[in-house]
């Protein structure tokens, strides 16, 4: 019983860690252009040597 006194405010702490992270990558904008990344791969856009 003595375990859940520590193991419960981890567990609220580590899940409210994720979800500021996820907050924050929402805010900078790292899922805007899901399509670009995808259609960035595709594209070679090696220059040729010289």
């Amino acid at each position: 019983m003595t375990n859940l006194l520590v193991l419960i405010p981890c567990a609220l702490f580590l899940g409210g860690l994720g979800l500021a992270a996820f907050l924050w990558s929402l805010k900078s904008g790292q899922y805007d252009d899901l399509d670009g990344a995808a259609a960035r791969i595709l594209d070679d856009d090696d220059d040729p040597p010289r």
